[in-house]
């Protein structure tokens, strides 16, 4: 590390779990390496840190102690008797794995399907189109996953996308149809509200707000607040333990999609997008995910006034919706075409 470049600050999270049940240890191990954490000593992991990490093991931490086990965050100037740049190694090299990991796949896939990337024919029985996209999917997944937590850009990244791309290439998946429900709140009910949520809005928080402006009330006033406040006229979201928040595997905005009965393809992308970016989950993502993510980690840096970051995170996410929006007409009118 040169002399100009700041000294890494780290979050730690010292958790002890119940022996039983077993599936517990499976279910915290997955977690942590879905945010991009690495272990320096048996129950210690770590990440750089950053408020998208502090709410990262929060919420690994909460579901531990949900759950009878034991668990601690802290933030820490150096780890154990590690230098900074040998904490840096260890994630380059658990990130390094995981690209070279894809690549591999993606390679293996498009050479079973009858192709090497140079495309010269080989043996092979092709897989059905329908596995093949499953498979397309779920790297293009794994891809922004990896990206999201490549805090210190590990090489392999390039030939990872290369790779995929290649496999792509035989396969333009189908556009998924929506599977939102009817609505179980009406709009009408939740207009000229105050609408809060947790301080350091990130991507969650900012699509949930512009889906409130957009589709529930264009006058909608945001507040911030760690506890919530015990007020009729405000309605809390996107904070521990309310309705109009994470609800099983989903997040805020899903949730919000679900309850107000919201169906539209390009919602139904946004929300693929938001799930992968808010809980790391490594599933369903689309092209634009690593970008989105990405410009709101630039947002979260440039702003440090809450409301100003949420406002921008607005505008963002409307910026999205209509170029999806644009997407999907174009392509209709195309398949309309005589």
């Amino acid at each position: 590390m040169s002399p100009a470049e700041p000294k890494p600050r780290w979050l730690l999270l010292v958790h002890q779990l119940p022996t039983e049940p077993s599936k517990l240890r499976v279910k915290a191990w997955r977690r942590l390496q879905a945010v991009g954490a690495v272990a320096v000593k048996n129950s210690v992991y770590v990440l750089p840190e950053s408020a998208e990490a502090r709410e990262d093991f929060e919420w690994i931490r909460g579901e531990i102690v949900a759950q009878g086990g034991e668990a601690l965050v802290f933030a820490a100037d150096a780890v154990d008797d590690l230098a900074a740049s040998e904490v840096k190694e260890v994630f380059v090299a658990a990130r390094r794995g995981d690209w070279g990991e894809v690549r591999e796949r993606a390679a293996s896939l498009a050479e079973h399907h009858g192709r090497v990337a140079s495309g010269e024919p080989t043996a092979g029985v092709p897989l059905a189109s329908e596995e093949l996209e499953r498979e397309i999917k779920a790297l293009r997944a794994r891809l922004a996953q990896i990206d999201r937590i490549d805090y210190f850009h590990a090489p392999g990244r390039d030939d990872a996308r290369a790779a995929v791309e290649t496999l792509e290439r035989l396969l333009e998946p189908e556009p998924r149809g929506s599977s939102t429900g009817p609505p179980r709140l009406a709009t009408a009910d939740f207009r000229g509200k105050r609408w809060l949520t947790r301080p350091r809005p990130g991507v969650d928080r900012m699509a949930t707000a512009w889906l409130i402006r957009r589709f529930i009330d264009p006058e909608a006033p945001f507040l911030f607040a760690e506890r919530i406040l015990k007020d009729e006229d405000v309605v809390p979201f996107d904070m521990y333990g309310v309705r109009l928040g994470h609800q099983g595997e989903h997040c805020t905005f899903e949730t919000m999609l679900d309850l107000f009965g919201l169906a539209e393809p390009a919602l139904e992308r946004i929300g693929r997008l938001v799930h992968d970016l808010d809980l790391a989950a490594g599933t369903l993502a689309d092209a634009e995910t690593s970008t989105v993510g990405r410009l709101i980690q630039g947002l979260r840096a440039a702003f440090a006034d809450d409301a100003e970051l949420l406002e921008h995170g607005i505008v963002l996410f409307e910026a999205l919706y209509q170029s999806l929006r644009s997407e999907a007409s174009a392509a209709f009118l195309k398949l309309s075409a005589p």
